[in-house]
This record gives C-alpha cells, structure tokens and sequence, in this order.
C-alpha cells in the first residue's frame, strides 16, 4: 500500500488527510469562478479513490447502509443542492467524522461509540452536510487567493528590509505576515464551523430530530477531552469552547421541544461496532451480559450478546438470546439477518435459504440483505447464481469497491476469467491504483482477443481510464 503523497493536498486545494478532511472552508457567488460544482464533484471522486487505497474500512453491509441512508435522510430536509454522495466508513475507533468537496461523506467507526444516541449521530453529519452545502472548500480557496497578495507583499517587504540591513525588524515583518495568514485561515473556520451549526441545527430540525442533541454532544465532549493533551481529531478539527456550546444551544432552544432523540436501530448498529472494536467476542459478551443484569429490557445489549456469541462459537445460546428478540418483533430485518448468519455458522443453510427468501417479499432491493443472500449462495456452491445476483447489486451500487471485490471473486469461482480480471480492474480504479487496474484489462484483453466486440469494450475502458489517470496526476503535480 502506497503512502499518501504529500502533492495529495494539492489535489484538494489544501483539503487534508481525513483526520482534518473537514476543516473546510462556505460560498458566495464569487467561489463558483474558482472551482464550479463540477470541478469539486470531480476533485471529490479522485480523492476519494486514492483514500481508499490508503485507509482500512468497515465493509459491513448493515452500517455502511445505515450510515448512506442516514445521510439521504438528512440530505433531502437539508440546503445540499448536489446530491451524488459517496461515502467512506474507516475502521477506526476515534471519534471523527469529515467531508470533502464534490460530496463525500466520511466517518469513523468511532463515531458510533462515542454518539450516545442517535440524534447526537445525526448532529455530527448534519453539521457536515452543512460544509458542503455551503461549499465551505471553494469558499476556502477564495479566500486564500484574496489573501496571497497582501500576505506575499508583506513577506517581501520583510525580505527587502532584512537584506538591507534591518536584521530583526525585517524577520519580524516576514513572522508577523505569515502569523497573519494564519490568523485569517482560523478566523475564518471559525466563521466556517459556526455557519455549519446553525444550518446543521436548522436541517436536524426538519428532518425531525431534537436539535438540542448537537450542543449536547459538544458539552459531553468537551468535558471528556478537557484535560486531555492529545483529543480526539473531530476535536482538533472541530474546537469546542464554552462560546460555541452556548451559542449552540440558544440556538437550539429557539426551535420547538420534541424529534426524535433516539432509536433502536441506532443502538442496535452501535452494538455491532463495539463488537469490531473490543478485542474478543468474549469480552464483548462479558460487557454485554453485564449491561443485561443492569437493565433486562435492553434489547440492544442482548442482541450484541447474540452475534458476540455466534462469532465465539456459543451456537445455542445465540439462538435463544435471538429467539428472544424475534419473538417480540418476527420481521425485524438487523435481528432476522443475525439468525442467518447464526443458521451460515451453524451450517443450517436451507434455514437461512427460507428466511432470506422470506426476508426479500418484506424488503426488496435490501443492500444488507441481498448481501447475506449472495454470500448464502456461495457457501452452497452456487457461483452461477451468485454471478446473477451480484450484476443486480451492481446496478445499485457501481462504485463500492467491496462488491465489486466480490464481483471478482465469483467471475473467477464460475471461471469467467476475462469478467474477473474486469472486475478486479474497476475494484483498483476504484482505490486509486491506476497502474494495477490498466495491467488487469491488459491481461482481459488479451484473452478476448478473438472476440472483437468484448476486446473493443475493454479498450475503449483501458482509454477511459488512462484518462482519469492522466487527471490525477496532473492535479498531483
């Protein structure tokens, strides 16, 4: 795995590596001149693509569709007018969550653990949503380019006096320009984060959340991290003081009491992190089981204690924690897709055949559940079957590159070696490493060979991406 080049920065217009992707700076009219909408949606979209081919994610199908559907859900009562969103979920336990030009939204796993609810979660990506509404990057760079020639006038003039003779004075005139460079940028991410909660308090209002949550995370937080020498980077990247959590929540007050502050479904998805990130799944049962003596009526905690068990081999009780669950709710879709993956363990497989067939009448065009259907196919052998359904996720989700590492998985189960070194060309594109994916259609080209219209395809797709290859190095320039 290559490291991030440090030319990457420019690629963005001095946009960061996540842990501060979403320092970023609202837009007047005069920003569009600089970058256009498009212009970001494409910066965005190569950024992208090179970060996840340098960063470990979660590929977990249930929070990587909670997370995209939160977001829709925010985006639509929200100020965004481009809606293509892309999403990156890092497998990291640090409290951070980001969002870069062109509409991508990241977040950490961390961001699960440390949210206490799930108007707290919505709080954090509506005050993302808010940077890119505002298209906070391109305002950014239009302040930059606003500043560069007074700033660069009063370096030289600090280098002129220097060389002249003034010693001191004229260092002191180059410092003194430089920290006022600086002090501008914080200025105005302060402007930025600022205008990013009120339009994050307004969007969780409309779409129906308490907006009190968001200068409750922040009170929350910033008690944890008071004394802390090192916060977490959602910290770094967004200061909390006692002004802004003030200001925050007035803010707040003036909008009516009610929404929703939390759900099931949220704890029930926070469950699934803390398990990724405690150290066994005995552990996670321990901590589990001591939640249930507290409070016997958390569903959320029994249901960790149900896949904590299943991934540590304790089969039967798994079972009976989950029969529990369904018990009182037969089609929940999160504690249904557990008792499959419990029968997949279990090597019940015409179990979890009939349950997932169940399962598609109730929720159609399920991502977490087409998912389990394809990988149940699998463990029974039946790659051809697979293939088929694997095409039809495609066209719902064509630039996630875990189905399309699938993808290549099957082709090359089903001995479609020309459909796999295809696959695993868009999976490299799709992470950013250019080279692998241009040598893979090479070797799918030479295997067509006989077949003009498919090696013709294939080239016309080798050239497409040459092309966004010869883009981004050029912005890496």
């Amino acid at each position: 795995m290559k490291l991030l080049r440090p030319s990457l920065l420019a690629l963005a217009c001095l946009l960061a590596y996540p842990a501060t992707a979403d320092d970023l700076p609202s837009l007047g009219d005069a920003s569009s001149s600089i970058v256009s909408p498009e212009q970001e949606h494409q910066l965005g979209r190569a950024w992208l693509s090179i970060l996840r081919g340098q960063v470990d994610q979660l590929s977990d199908p249930q929070l990587k569709d909670y997370v995209e559907t939160g977001v829709y859900r925010l985006a639509e009562t929200s100020q965004l007018q481009d809606r293509r969103l892309e999403f990156v979920l890092l497998n990291s336990p640090q409290l951070n969550a980001f969002a870069a030009p062109g509409g991508i939204i990241g977040v950490n796993g961390g961001l699960f653990l440390y949210a206490q609810t799930e108007a707290e979660y919505a709080s954090v990506l509506a005050h993302e949503l808010a940077h890119l509404s505002q298209r906070h990057f391109a305002r950014g760079v239009e302040a930059q380019q606003r500043m560069q020639v007074p700033v660069m006038a009063a370096m030289l003039a600090g280098i002129v006096a220097a060389a002249a003779g003034a010693g001191d004075a004229g260092i002191a005139t180059i410092m003194g320009a430089q920290a006022a460079a600086i002090q501008e940028q914080r200025r105005f991410s302060r402007q930025n984060e600022q205008e990013a909660d009120r339009i994050g308090l307004l969007n969780l209002e409309q779409a129906g959340y308490d907006p009190r949550a968001m200068p409750s995370m922040f009170e929350r937080l910033m008690r944890q991290y008071r004394y802390d020498r090192k916060p977490p980077e959602f910290l770094l990247t967004h200061p909390v003081s006692e002004s802004r959590i003030a200001d925050t929540r007035n803010r707040a007050e003036q909008y009516q009491a009610g929404g929703v502050e939390d759900s099931l479904r949220y704890q029930l998805m926070r469950a699934r992190v803390q398990l990724i990130f405690e150290e066994t799944p005995g552990i996670a049962a321990k901590r589990f089981r001591a939640m249930l003596e507290e409070n016997p009526q958390l569903d959320a905690a029994r249901y960790g204690l149900a896949i904590a068990q299943t991934k540590g081999g304790q089969l039967n009780e798994a079972r009976k924690a989950l029969e529990q669950l369904l018990a009182k709710t037969p089609n929940d879709i999160t504690y249904n897709l557990a008792m499959v993956d419990l029968d997949i363990t279990n090597n019940r497989l015409s179990d979890a055949r009939q349950r997932v067939e169940r399962l598609r009448g109730l929720y159609p065009n399920n991502y977490p559940l087409d998912q389990a259907r394809i990988d149940l196919m699998l463990k029974q052998n039946q790659a051809k079957e697979a293939g088929q359904a694997i095409n039809e996720l495609l066209k719902t989700r064509p630039h996630d590159p875990d189905v399309w590492y699938q993808v290549a998985e099957i082709r090359g189960l089903a001995g479609n070696i020309i459909g796999l070194h295809q696959a695993r060309a868009e999976f490299f594109a799709l992470v950013g490493d250019y080279d692998q994916a241009l040598s893979q259609l090479d070797l799918a080209k030479r295997r067509a060979s006989s077949n003009f219209p498919l090696a013709s395809r294939i080239d016309a797709r080798q050239q497409e991406l040459q092309e966004e290859k010869r883009a981004i190095d050029k912005m890496l320039r």
